[in-house]
């Protein structure tokens, strides 16, 4: 037997295949200046490019496609009380059928619902939120429409990549004697599987390769953002 599970698999139709991503608040600006905030998980990174998978009739997707902005917000485990508190509330108003079926409501303030707090952005006009260990500025790049090819899926989700114009730590998260670098021992990203709030274990699970790598070798000669 290999680990726990053995070596036997079985073919299954999950709904989802949220298998397991750090949970991002995205925050966005609406159409008469107020702040939005919207919890997704469907996000990853490659240098400093973002992918987001987000559907159509979302008022983040409605607000980044206008402004071409967002701030990509990254809360830490302990902050899972205020973000299950925006769990089934959208900015849009009415509520899309979709979400209401599945028991949405909107709200306007969603800062305030939350308890969580809005701080401009310094290269985009929208909301960074304070109490996020880490807080990533965007811009929209390219936007792509999902599953064209899918009768049923067609137009209801768009990937959308942006690219992240400055980068916001808290200082407790920062590896000691590196002014540039997150410690991954000091950083515990509130992740979501299969719809589940979940946090890392406190320590590394096994010597790294990769992590032998010093990480300023992943950035190009001399790459600078671009605002």
């Amino acid at each position: 037997m290999h680990g726990t599970f053995g070596t036997q698999s079985i073919q299954i139709d999950p709904a989802i295949l949220y298998l397991g991503t750090p949970v991002v608040l995205i925050g966005t600006t609406n159409d008469d200046g107020s702040t939005n905030l919207a919890p997704m998980t469907s996000a990853w990174w490659l240098g400093w490019r973002c992918m987001l998978g987000l559907s159509a009739v979302s008022k983040t997707t409605e607000n980044m496609l206008r402004t071409g902005e967002c701030v990509l917000n990254l809360p830490s485990a302990n902050l899972v009380g205020p973000v299950d508190r925006l769990a089934r509330t959208t900015g849009s108003d009415p509520v899309p059928s979709g979400k209401l079926q599945r028991g949405y409501r909107h709200v306007k303030d969603k800062f305030g619902v939350s308890g969580l707090t809005a701080r401009p952005g310094e290269t985009v006009a929208a909301p960074c939120v304070t109490e996020c260990p880490v807080q990533l500025e965007a811009k929209v790049a390219h936007v792509h429409e999902m599953a064209e090819d899918d009768d049923v899926w067609r137009g209801k989700s768009f990937a959308i990549e942006v690219r992240v114009t400055r980068v916001h730590a808290h200082p407790g998260i920062m590896m000691e004697g590196e002014a540039n670098r997150i410690d991954p021992d000091k950083w515990r990203p509130l992740i979501m599987s299969f719809q589940e709030f979940y946090g890392l274990t406190p320590h590394k699970l096994h010597r790294s390769e990769l992590g032998q790598i010093p990480e300023r070798l992943y950035k190009p000669p001399g790459w600078q953002p671009k605002l």
